[in-house]
């Protein structure tokens, strides 16, 4: 077996690589093509998907700024919009804290990572680029730790909400490290391929809502479904004693405390305290089956542009060679490098024109 391609240093035919192909079923005058391509892309099906899921996380995250506003008095604010029973926990100590750290990086990340998705702003102005980049970074790690710290009490905190909350933040944590790593070693290919992981894997967060709504309304058409609350939440929620104790008996009876469970009907649209069971039963269901989706989308995705990922795998491979990375279009995670696959070599119009490749190859 001969030596890599990638071994040789190519000085005298240093490929241009070429633009992403345009697309053609679209007319060249229309409105629409010349919207996406004045934005940077090329395919107007990339620029669909764009507007589909930036949307939704913008839209959603403009939709909670109120949030910010943990404990106010306005209708808008975290303690009023939350389900009902969460505020019981997240009102003071360790829960509060963790919320609020959790809604103040998520937010503002959620408003500032679909920018990095746009081509004209990686072109143009690559300095915001990586700075809107590092910020994000930071921004979801942090939102992570405030993840982990109000996860024992999310929607109840059930053993399958706290295990699909842990995977979310490892999995999310994951990727966004391997996309930093893959663009210090300029394998842009898989710094797009674990940058858009990350963020898909995010995006559960607004999949789920949809899921978890659907699923309550379903299921409160029947009568068989309850959940538990604490005496305490459900004070929280129905503000009197009197009303606890004579909808829920076994919170009035003698060594009972805020502690003791009482069993609550989840009943979407009734009573509030039967709205948050419903919320609360259906969020770990919708929590697993959001974020399947999500990672099953994703690759799809992934394994459906692979003509995208290999013009960026050779722009990888001019830059490294710039920069005297070793080997040339496999200095970062790549399968050829860590794994069984083939060894990777640049196209053919960049070896062809330098004889000394030219030879390697035959």
């Amino acid at each position: 077996m001969g030596p890599k391609v990638s071994s040789i240093t190519v000085h005298n035919a240093s490929p241009t690589h070429a633009p992403a192909s345009q697309d053609e079923s679209i007319p060249k005058n229309s409105v629409w093509r010349r919207v996406y391509q004045w934005m940077g892309f090329q395919k107007g099906y990339n620029f669909t998907l764009f507007i589909i899921f930036a949307g939704a996380i913008t839209g959603f995250s403009f939709a909670r700024l109120s949030y910010l506003n943990i404990s106010g008095s306005a209708s808008s604010s975290y303690a009023n919009g939350a389900s009902p029973g969460e505020w019981y926990w997240y009102s003071h100590g360790f829960y509060r804290l963790g919320i609020t750290i959790h809604l103040a990086s998520i937010l503002p990340a959620g408003l500032l990572m679909v920018w990095q998705f746009i081509p004209v702003i990686r072109h143009k102005f690559l300095m915001v680029h990586r700075i809107n980049g590092y910020l994000v970074i930071l921004l979801v790690i942090i939102s992570n730790v405030g993840a982990v710290m109000i996860a024992r009490r999310a929607f109840g905190g059930s053993l399958p909400t706290q295990a699909g909350v842990g995977l979310l933040v490892i999995i999310s944590t994951i990727s966004i490290a391997l996309a930093y790593y893959n663009i210090k070693r300029l394998q842009i290919d898989q710094h797009r391929a674990w940058m858009l992981r990350a963020m898909f894997y995010l995006g559960t967060i607004v999949t789920l809502r949809l899921i978890m709504i659907l699923s309550a309304l379903i299921s409160s058409q029947a009568s068989y479904y309850d959940t538990t609350m604490t005496c305490g939440e459900l004070l929280s929620i129905l503000d009197t004693t009197e009303k606890v104790n004579a909808l829920y008996p076994q919170c009035g009876q003698p060594g009972s405390t805020v502690d003791t469970l009482a069993i609550v009907q989840a009943k979407f649209g009734s009573q509030p305290e039967q709205i948050g069971s419903s919320l609360r039963l259906s969020f770990g269901m919708a929590l697993w089956l959001a974020l399947f989706l999500h990672a099953a989308g994703v690759e799809i995705y992934l394994n459906l542009t692979p003509r995208e990922s290999n013009r960026l795998r050779q722009v990888s491979y001019e830059k490294q060679m710039e920069k005297g990375l070793s080997p040339a279009g496999s200095a970062g995670l790549t399968s050829d490098r860590w794994g069984d696959a083939e060894p990777w070599r640049p196209s053919g119009e960049a070896t062809k024109s330098d004889p000394r490749c030219s030879r390697i190859l035959s």
